[in-house]
């Protein structure tokens, strides 16, 4: 599941935010959003973004992945357009802005969103949390290729080494990957992996694009709604009924994990900067566990957690920048 002020594409989360080039903008969403101490918002923002997974899951069990992640971006577009309706916000203008989004919204939204639908079928709720949350791993060594300032270090190293070690103790190397769904975790690995690729070309393409968070990730989200339209008339046939707990779960899913919480994301970010905000990444694959587990009644094994303890150690390690040298 990733700050839109300056955002650093080795982080990512469920969702995801284009970068913020409006301050002013910026600044008067998180005077807006302080009403609530930034503690209660960011451990609210935790939550959701945790639960996105389970969600996921109960929404697969009536709609198609494609339906799943088409509801997941059209009700996450709506909030946010309702937003901008409030403040008056226009969309962004320009055929080149829109053609960056487009991309974005395939790299970020569509193709994540779908593929994680899709490893649902097949793989646990918790599981596919916990792959979500190598995604800073994915970013960091990509980064190291794609950014210059991201140099590599042995640290970084120490930590992406970590970071993979703990995924394969998720996953039970030592037993043969015995009991694990090889094409499921594949796509959620993957879906990982679209995030920092997504960031990565956010941050070359959209810096300076005009316009506030809400309305680029809002003319994004539009994007990726019509791109699984097509997708979801192609290869879907139409849902014939709409079960109760399905639907409120895709219409939670768009409407807080993908719309309002990108909304509270921006208010922290303002508030308590990038670094702190980015913290709910990690919190997320531990909120996912423990939903898929009293929830969903999902089996948890021993090494699920200690792995994805060392996953989050090593996602850590590998983000640390090193301080400047003191003058001598």
């Amino acid at each position: 599941m990733s700050a839109p002020t300056a955002p650093r594409p080795t982080l990512s989360t469920t969702a995801t935010l284009p970068s913020s080039t409006t301050t002013t903008a910026a600044t008067a969403a998180g005077r807006r959003t302080r009403l609530l101490d930034w503690r209660v918002r960011f451990a609210v923002l935790s939550v959701v973004w945790g639960f996105s997974f389970l969600l996921i899951k109960v929404g697969t069990e009536a709609y198609a992945p494609f339906q799943v992640a088409l509801g997941r971006v059209l009700f996450g577009a709506l909030a946010l357009l309702a937003v901008l309706l409030v403040r008056r916000e226009k969309l962004p203008r320009g055929l080149r802005t829109w053609g960056h989004l487009s991309v974005a919204a395939l790299l970020l939204n569509t193709l994540p969103f779908s593929l994680f639908a899709y490893a649902e079928l097949s793989i646990p709720s918790t599981l596919a949390g916990i792959c979500n949350a190598t995604s800073p791993l994915w970013g960091m060594a990509l980064s190291m290729v794609a950014l210059s300032e991201d140099r590599p270090t042995r640290r970084r190293f120490a930590g992406l080494g970590l970071g993979f070690l703990g995924v394969l103790i998720v996953l039970g190397a030592w037993q043969g990957f015995a009991g694990v769904d090889a094409r499921g975790t594949a796509l959620a690995l993957l879906a990982s992996l679209c995030y920092p690729i997504g960031w990565i070309y956010v941050r070359r393409t959209l810096s300076g694009a005009p316009g506030s968070p809400v309305a680029l990730t809002g003319g994004q989200l539009m994007v990726s709604t019509l791109q699984l339209s097509l997708v979801s008339v192609l290869f879907t046939a139409a849902p014939t009924s709409f079960p109760l707990w399905p639907t409120l779960s895709v219409i939670a899913l768009g409407a807080l994990g993908t719309g309002m919480a990108l909304r509270m994301q921006y208010g922290l970010v303002t508030e308590v900067g990038p670094t702190t905000a980015q913290m709910v990444t990690y919190f997320i694959p531990v909120i996912a566990t423990a939903a898929g587990v009293l929830v969903l009644g999902e089996q948890l094994h021993w090494n699920t957690p200690v792995g994805a303890a060392i996953v989050l150690a090593g996602a850590a390690l590998s983000q640390t920048r090193p301080g400047a040298r003191k003058p001598v």
